[in-house]
């Protein structure tokens, strides 16, 4: 099953399906009395605040019984998209490092004896159309497209052969990464050291642009891989507008499964519904270019998992951030 956010005429999340490539939207479900309202009113900020044991079956019958009741179907297009999971309801953001075998040889590592991890908090969440905002005194910004996985169910040690039990769907992540609060090298210029951690340079407002549509494990095995891919689209210079391939590579390449993160992941943190893990990103970043190749105001990034979709985001400088004032 696809699941799909969106926002609705009222600008509140909401959640539909995606049926033959077009939306059942959850207004359609409702009004047939097809889901049940308790449901609908539970997950009326979008389908990401819950996944109680058994809702994504409820949703499925739903679906069949709103079909076989000729609820219409609309275009994806006619909803703006809400990103998958909500910075309101997502707790956790844990991000794996160094976990495709040709990333790590790109920046000259070995491959890691166990997960290398670090968090995104949910402030850096914003969704496909809305802008990646470079912050005040960075230069260094660059993309990851990542494969997202969205947990269902509490995850506290579990075994490996039960860890996708607890895996609700996949989502496309894009882990924008500040190169040079980062500490890396070629990002930096004489005299200047980066942070020393990866707080600001990974978890910066905005820094996580995720996909509208989450796809249930049964729809896909990313250990036959599926094929994630990055570009970065000039806004100037003689290719402006034209889409520049970065990454181009596929799950199957990923050092630590989905399975073994969740399972490692839980040993040392609970995991909750909503949270979700980005599985590493793989080669073809900018850091490692020569001469390396950072994101500019006027940039647009696109980043996509075969199977999943696309999440595409414009890149502005803080003095023309887009967003309200808190």
């Amino acid at each position: 099953m696809r699941l799909h956010a969106y926002y609705d005429r009222y600008g509140d999340e909401r959640f539909g399906v995606i049926v033959d490539g077009r939306l059942l939207t959850g207004s359609q479900l409702e009004k047939r009395g097809a889901l049940d309202p308790a449901i609908n009113t539970h997950l009326g900020i979008g389908f990401h605040v819950a996944y109680e044991t058994g809702w994504l079956d409820a949703v499925r019958l739903a679906t069949k019984r709103a079909i076989k009741a000729g609820a219409p179907l609309i275009g994806l297009d006619e909803r703006r998209p809400a990103p998958a999971v909500s910075p309101a309801h997502t707790g956790k953001i844990v991000c794996v490092g160094l976990n495709y075998g040709e990333h790590a040889r790109e920046g000259g590592r070995g491959v890691p004896d166990r997960p290398m991890l670090f968090a995104k908090f949910a402030n850096a969440i914003i969704g496909d159309g809305d802008a990646i905002v470079r912050p005040e005194g960075t230069r260094a910004l660059d993309l990851e497209v990542e494969l997202g996985v969205v947990i269902a169910h509490p995850a506290r040690r579990v075994a490996l052969e039960d860890a996708m039990d607890h895996v609700a769907g996949y989502v496309v992540v894009n882990d924008v990464s500040a190169r040079d609060w980062q500490g890396n090298a070629a990002a930096l210029r004489e005299g200047e050291k980066g942070d020393g951690q990866w707080l600001r340079a990974k978890s910066s407002d905005t820094f996580l642009p995720v996909g509208p549509t989450l796809v249930t494990p049964d729809e896909l095995d990313t250990l036959a891989g599926l094929p994630v891919r990055s570009w970065r689209i000039p806004g100037s210079g003689p290719d402006e507008g034209q889409p520049i391939l970065m990454q181009d590579s596929n799950t199957s390449d990923l050092i630590y499964p989905v399975a073994e993160l969740v399972s490692f992941i839980s040993r040392h943190v609970t995991l909750q519904p909503g949270d979700v893990i980005a599985t590493g990103t793989p080669a073809g970043v900018g850091i490692f270019r020569d001469p390396p190749v950072f994101l500019e105001p006027g940039d647009r990034v696109r980043c996509e998992v075969v199977g999943i979709g696309v999440v595409e985001n414009p890149v502005v400088d803080w003095t023309d951030d887009p967003r309200p004032e808190p």
